[in-house]
């Protein structure tokens, strides 16, 4: 481990000129076994006064987007500006200052033991008391659902409270617009690296969500992200339960037909054979999806090697020149 370990705070942001002097202020100045904090707030396209409050509360780092891009990109944008100047851990937070950021030093510690590369804050939603039911069984729902996509076992997938070794944002890529949460995970887990989880306590709410309008818009955007992720790196798991669900069904109707005639001399419900056709058909052209989709993924794990490569020779050209680098922006 490097003697000098810089941590970047980065912090996105959406019209929070009422919130991020309270998340400014609460992060931590010194954390044991970290010599240089740096905060960076990624502007995504707001139009109050996000910006001057940061700048007043003395921070140098400000990346900056004309419009509205999204948590995702605004994520993505941040990370590689935290590379960029020489980033070691870099811990995402929010603007609405939901989260705990006393306990940021909690959060890199198992970074800091070589223990994990990335850790997630485990809000523990089950306590959250401005959360519904609802709410509450569709974060366990949805965390299982990445666990199993992942093969990890956190309890809280949805939390963006989390910190991430330099190590796991080289080798780790962003494509959804909606959140990054999900997709890092099913990622991370595909390329086996190692994911802690820190229980904390969130902070009391100050203002409604602004990554969805609805519960329902909110669940099919994350169900998507989470199948596009899936499909990414483990479609032989994703076809491959289709073709099992069709292949089943199909047998169904052919055992039926088989019954029907045997009680029944006369023949006929050939409507039995043609559903049952039509499903077993389905179950081939899953396979066959499968088989392409996995040499898809192989095809994209083999890029996504030469990009990494690609981001190690670009840091370490920033690295040997950091003046363009250290401006923010």
């Amino acid at each position: 481990m490097r003697s000098i370990v810089k941590l970047v705070v980065q912090i996105p942001c959406l019209n929070e000129e009422e919130t991020l002097p309270l998340v400014l202020a609460s992060i931590p100045r010194e954390i044991p076994g970290i010599s240089d904090i740096v905060v960076v707030v990624i502007d995504d396209g707001s139009t109050d006064a996000t910006v001057e409050v940061a700048r007043a509360y003395g921070v140098e780092h400000v990346v900056r987007h004309r419009g509205n891009q999204g948590l995702a990109r605004s994520f993505t944008d941040g990370v590689n500006y935290a590379l960029s100047i020489g980033a070691d851990i870099v811990v995402n937070t929010d603007g609405d200052n939901q989260y705990p950021q006393h306990r940021i030093p909690d959060l890199v510690a198992p970074i800091l033991e070589g223990r994990a590369d990335i850790v997630i804050a485990d809000r523990q939603t089950g306590s959250i008391g401005h959360f519904s039911p609802t709410k509450k069984l569709l974060q366990r729902v949805g965390s299982a659902v990445v666990n199993r996509a992942a093969g990890t076992d956190l309890p809280d997938a949805a939390s963006g409270f989390r910190a991430y070794s330099r190590t796991s944002l080289i080798r780790l890529n962003t494509v959804t617009r909606f959140s990054y949460c999900m997709e890092t995970i099913i990622q991370a887990g595909y390329k086996r690296l190692a994911i802690a989880s820190v229980p904390i306590v969130t902070n009391p709410k100050t203002r409604e969500s602004r990554l969805f309008t609805s519960t329902r818009q909110h669940v099919l955007k994350s169900a998507a992200a989470i199948i596009r992720a899936s499909i990414m790196y483990r479609p032989y798991m994703v076809f491959g339960w289709l073709a099992a669900l069709f292949a089943v069904a199909g047998l169904v109707p052919y055992a039926r037909y088989a019954v029907l005639i045997a009680l029944d001399e006369d023949g006929g419900h050939v409507q039995s054979l043609l559903v049952g056709a039509a499903l077993l058909l389905m179950a081939f052209l899953s396979v066959m999806l499968g088989i392409l989709s996995d040499l898809i993924r192989t095809n994209r794990s083999l890029i996504e090697t030469g990009l990494e490569h690609t981001k190690e020779i670009r840091l370490a050209a920033l690295a040997a020149d950091p003046a363009p680098a250290g401006r923010g922006r």
